[in-house]
């Protein structure tokens, strides 16, 4: 009972809920205002437009939400008047609805803010046929007072934003602390679930994708408000949590382990890796309940356990080395020690946190020159030529767009013939769910079919006790405000609000519910089954031919962050921003493959081509930036000796495996420029120096010098870490190569 109760209480104080606060200030004032003041006739027209442009109001920044409601209220009232005057004559209607729904559609291209926008412009389409105007004066006034709507919705979401101003900030930092706590503690069960790893990987996708969503938002919100208005203690604060969170996500990443040799070295011994596991658990359960606090203002939470549990994996290392012995558990006791200070790393970034929420005034500064904080915000390109490029069929948009333009026609032609009532609920249902991947469409369709059927069950039960019409206005307002929270996180639960909003609102009209209930149920399964099917056969995107593009910029970044990992240990000091940006650069480009993969495994099981060869990319990609993190993660956090010119020898080699795979995928040849010889030379030279190292510690362990100094310690790490990481970037960026050579094939065979 105590979860649900603070579950509940999250929601309440959730951006989500203020935003459907909002919408229902929108609209109530209007209505109370003009119905005091005799002028009730125009309160539904300003209450269609607030309710129009408030799918813009997302988290970010504040310029790019107003530009955003400015262009949406513009939108909707154009496309309002085109539908309204083309209404009286069928043909000018059916152009209309297809040229609309494509064009407007096809604004997506510009990115998820612009799709909202376009979501908009169709929702306007939409609802105009629910609109009974016929005159020139009777439309433009119509038009008008939506107009004004819109701008009333803004200055509500304005006075919200004054009234709260980091509420977006601290639910963005909310979430992800959130996202980052389930993922240390997925990636934890890696170490010891050896049957269930594929699974579990497949899990980190969806998560790492969400995590890298969040960081880009705050990137945003955080770096574009301070470049514009400097910034004060809170924000100071806030700007430490999101580092600290970028922190320890590139932590994580760093510690992608090579799994085959943590079986290998410690086999049955699986029990000192408990330790390790039980800590990244009390971590990850931690940054939860920080991520909870953000929201909940409480008192933060004691770090006991924390310390307890990394004094026990610390001690797990001590127990391996005195049960197995050295030099046997040199190499176990050298992967403990890294995962260990891995550990101790990530626990100094929750402290940093803790300080941040904490209001500690000798937490760390920020100190970050605003050019520098420039390159890490990826904008947003809106030139015509965005749009023009996509006017192919190669493009996945403008195949959706000419798909989703039939399926309203065709959606609206079905409805004119049989005469079903209010048709333009077909229309509604296509627009809602209808997305560019086949999966997604058919996910929402299940989700909008039974939330619908959910919510004409309630409406039903509640018709059946009352016919209040009181009590039928008020569940159709509270019900549209809870609906709005809850459909980005649950969109099942958004329709049934919807549904039982919607149904209470025309019995207002009509006291026949039931026929309501019935026609909205018909009309949504309708709708439904147009879009999946549209989906399915007109010009389909199925996402095993789509991935190549995406393949390729990973392939491409994880090139550029293993250069900038070279230059950072040649030069830590003078490297490390460039290297950041590589980094961050990187970890987009996986997140947005990541995000393809789970399209693709969305699709239908006889569409999944090459499933298994995506999937080798996939989680190589995968490995690989998690390879060369722990290099560059090493290098920031240790004094490191000068970087060998065997390191360097096979940097090239690894850069050049992977130009090779890049090539396969570009339909040109690659050029091998170092040869296998010299790079098997300096890979022997590499794991010679660690064995230089571990052979002069067991000649002064044998002369009595058991105690182990933090140089000779951290040289022993430093050569044990290279030599393994370059060893397995070889592997990993051949592998890569063949993996790609397989995918290409496949696209030529097609």
């Amino acid at each position: 009972m105590k979860a649900q109760l603070k579950q509940l209480e999250l929601f309440f104080k959730s951006s989500n809920f203020d935003r459907g606060i909002r919408l229902g200030v929108a609209i109530a004032v209007p209505f109370a205002v003009l119905y005091f003041l005799g002028y009730f006739k125009f309160a539904p027209a300003i209450v269609v437009g607030a309710f129009l442009n408030a799918p813009g109001d997302i988290p970010g920044s504040i310029k790019y939400k107003v530009n955003a409601i400015l262009i949406s209220i513009g939108l909707t009232m154009v496309i309002t008047a085109i539908i309204l005057f083309a209404k009286p004559l069928l043909p000018l209607l059916l152009v209309s609805l297809a040229v609309i729904s494509f064009l407007v559609s096809l604004i997506s291209v510009y990115g998820f803010r612009a799709s909202l926008v376009s979501f908009s412009g169709l929702l306007a389409m939409v609802l105009a046929f629910a609109i009974q105007k016929e005159t020139v004066t009777e439309i433009l006034v119509q038009v008008g007072l939506m107009g004004i709507g819109g701008l009333w919705y803004l200055v509500v979401s304005y006075l919200f934003q004054r009234l709260a101003p980091k509420k977006d900030q601290n639910q963005l930092l909310s979430d992800t602390l959130l996202l980052v706590g389930e993922y240390l503690k997925l990636r934890a069960k890696l170490l010891t679930k050896t049957s269930k790893r594929d699974q579990i990987l497949k899990q980190t996708f969806v998560l790492q994708n969400q995590i890298n969503e969040k960081h880009e938002t705050l990137r945003e919100t955080l770096f574009i408000e301070r470049k514009r208005s400097g910034r004060s203690r809170f924000e100071e604060k806030q700007l430490l949590i999101f580092i600290s969170s970028i922190n320890i996500f590139e932590l994580i990443e760093a510690k992608h382990l090579d799994y085959k040799m943590i079986d290998s070295i410690f086999g049955g011994r699986k029990a000192y890796l408990k330790a390790s596991k039980k800590l990244n658990k009390i971590m990850g359960n931690h940054l939860i309940r920080l991520s909870e606090l953000l929201i909940q203002n409480d008192k933060i939470p004691a770090d006991d356990k924390l310390s307890t549990a990394l004094s026990k994996s610390s001690k797990s290392i001590t127990d391996y080395i005195n049960t197995i012995k050295l030099p046997e558990a040199r190499e176990g006791a050298l992967v403990l020690k890294n995962l260990y200070d891995y550990q101790e790393q990530l626990l100094q970034e929750i402290k940093a946190i803790r300080r941040a929420m904490d209001n500690v005034k000798d937490a760390a500064k920020i100190s970050l020159k605003r050019q520098d904080s420039s390159q890490f915000l990826t904008l947003q390109e809106y030139r015509l030529n965005v749009l023009t490029q996509n006017f192919s069929f190669s493009s996945k948009m403008f195949r959706h767009s000419l798909r989703f333009a039939i399926a309203i026609v065709f959606g609206y032609a079905l409805g004119f013939i049989f005469d079903i009532q209010n048709t333009y609920w077909i229309l509604l249902t296509i627009v809602v769910i209808m997305r560019p991947n086949y999966g997604l469409t058919k996910e929402r369709s299940k989700d909008r079919i039974i939330g619908t059927l959910i919510g004409a069950v309630v409406a039903v039960a509640i018709v059946l006790i009352t016919q209040n019409e009181i009590v039928y206005g008020v569940l159709a307002f509270v019900s549209l405000i809870f609906a709005f929270s809850l459909i980005q996180n649950n969109y099942k639960s958004a329709a049934a609000l919807i549904t039982i909003s919607i149904v209470f609102v025309y019995s207002l009209i009509n006291p026949d519910a039931f026929e309501v209930i019935q026609y909205r149920v018909l009309d949504t399964i309708i709708g439904a089954t147009i879009a999946v099917v549209a989906n399915y056969a007109l010009f389909p995107s199925w996402e095993a031919n789509n991935l190549s593009h995406i393949i390729l910029n990973a392939l491409t970044k994880n090139r550029t962050y293993l250069f900038a990992a070279q230059k950072l240990y040649h030069n830590p000091t003078e490297e490390k921003l460039s290297y950041n940006v590589a980094r961050k650069e990187a970890f987009l480009a996986i997140s947005n493959l990541n995000a393809g993969f789970q399209r693709l495994t969305q699709d239908p099981k006889s569409k999944q081509k090459e499933f298994q060869v995506i999937y080798e990319i996939v989680t190589l990609n995968q490995t690989m930036i998690s390879a060369i993190a722990s290099i560059g993660n090493f290098v920031i956090n240790h004094k490191t000796t000068p970087a060998s010119e065997e390191f360097d020898v096979l940097i090239k080699k690894i850069g050049n495996t992977l130009n090779s795979a890049i090539d396969c995928l570009d339909f040109n040849k690659g050029d091998i420029k170092i040869t296998d010889h010299t790079a098997e030379k300096a890979q022997e030279t590499l794991l010679e120096k660690y064995q230089q190292l571990s052979n002069l510690r067991d000649e002064n362990i044998k002369q009595g010098h058991t105690e182990l100094d933090t140089e000779t310690l951290h040289a022993l790490q430093e050569a044990y870490l290279i030599a393994n990481q370059m060893s397995w970037l070889q592997s990993l960026s051949e592998n890569l190569k063949k993996a790609t050579l397989k995918y290409r094939s496949a696209l030529v065979e097609d």
